[in-house]
């Protein structure tokens, strides 16, 4: 069974800058993109970053250039969000397409339970 946890997130200070985890466990293969996205309360899911399995090819979408660093390490896959706004307050979770791509839009593939990030003062 296939098993995506994330951990990292809480009650965030304005300007700081957590670093979420997503540990995958039960594939079916091995070699694959971990997409990260997030959703906030009454908006529409958006896509954030991506990187694949042997932490090579990191994208992030234009919205987080400069605002997050994906990484990965053996099973774990890492988001470190820079300098966060009350406005970057969301469920944070990470999803791997069947495939294996990149996050296609919908609500198919193996998505965690996510972490809340809340940027607040």
């Amino acid at each position: 069974e296939v098993h995506l946890v994330e951990s990292g997130g809480g009650l965030v200070q304005p300007g700081g800058s957590p670093k979420l985890s997503c540990i995958a466990s039960g594939l079916p293969f091995s070699r694959y993109y971990m997409n990260w996205v997030r959703q906030a309360p009454g908006k529409d899911v958006e896509w954030l970053s991506a990187i694949y399995s042997d932490g090579t090819n990191p994208y992030y979408a234009d919205s987080m250039k400069g605002r997050a660093t994906v990484s990965a390490s053996s099973e774990t896959v890492y988001l470190e969000l820079l300098t966060l706004q009350p406005g970057d307050t969301a469920l944070y979770r990470c999803v791997i397409e069947l495939d294996g791509g990149f996050w296609e839009g919908g609500r198919g593939g193996y998505w965690g339970q996510g972490t809340q990030v809340t940027v607040s003062s």
